[in-house]
């Protein structure tokens, strides 16, 4: 099982009960996969599915029955300010890309991080219609299916694998044109942010704000795969506040995410 090697970490009997747990969660979302589940909109634009309140279920019922002294920050969970006085907090999204789910889109997944003192120590990102299974833990590298993972060394924007909102990239606001980039399009910002990790990707950018919950586990995986995850001004995410959100993000390697940076910093988003 994906954790019970790294018996030298104080997060590891956690880190083993998040992965079983995510991984049930991604064989529960998997059984409503294509199966037309009942869906509404819980705001316009922002779907929710019978598939997503089930696995929120199965992730909150195991992991705070395994850790009941534990927080609790979940998508799919009416929020608990406790949660602030907690030194420890589990941080899930039951199904993260929501949209491609309901689409029959394989870009889904189910994501589940432990932070302390407001950084992600433990975490798994789990896409069950590509059975890819992506976990960290803190000093102990990042792994895909079991394997070890790795950022590229990808150190230049042009020809780059971008996995990123491609409009973005033409607006007309930009003081200077982007350079040709190879863009890829995926609706689970945590499954962006593994597939950057897992060296399928190079880099990874949103410029509107993202929840606690989109990042946390994923942020884990990319810095333990040797990158770099920050804001758009080089900041380092802090997760566990009482707004849980965050203006941006920029992930890659260190030299790519640095030229990144270069361009992106300046920006003042509203």
């Amino acid at each position: 099982m994906p954790g019970t090697e790294n018996g030298n970490s104080p997060y590891a009997a956690d880190h083993a009960v998040l992965c079983d747990a995510v991984r049930e969660g991604g064989a529960l979302a998997l059984s409503y996969f294509k199966a037309d589940p009942e869906h509404w909109e819980k705001k316009k634009g922002d779907p929710v599915s019978e598939a997503d309140i089930a696995v929120n279920h199965l992730l909150a019922a195991k992991l705070t029955r395994a850790q009941p002294s534990y927080g609790w920050l979940s998508e799919e969970t009416e929020d608990d300010a406790r949660r602030l006085s907690r030194s420890r907090v589990w941080v899930v999204d039951p199904i993260d890309g929501t949209r491609a789910f309901l689409k029959g889109k394989p870009h889904f997944t189910v994501c589940g991080a432990l932070v302390e003192e407001g950084r992600p120590v433990a975490a798994a990102v789990f896409n069950p219609a590509t059975d890819e299974f992506f976990e960290a833990l803190l000093g102990q590298g990042a792994r895909l299916n079991g394997q070890p993972i790795s950022v590229t060394d990808c150190d230049e924007i042009a020809g780059c694998r971008m996995v990123a909102f491609g409009p973005m990239f033409k607006h007309p606001a930009w003081p200077t044109p982007w350079p040709e980039m190879e863009i890829i399009d995926r609706n689970s910002v945590a499954y962006r942010l593994a597939l950057v990790a897992g060296g399928m990707a190079d880099a990874a950018m949103a410029l509107n704000a993202k929840n606690d919950w989109d990042i946390a586990a994923a942020d884990l995986l990319v810095h333990e795969a040797g990158g770099r995850l920050t804001g758009h001004k080089g900041e380092l995410l802090y997760y566990n506040s009482e707004a849980a959100r965050h203006p941006s993000l920029v992930a890659a390697g260190p030299v790519l995410h640095g030229a990144l940076l270069e361009r992106v910093q300046g920006l003042e988003l509203a």
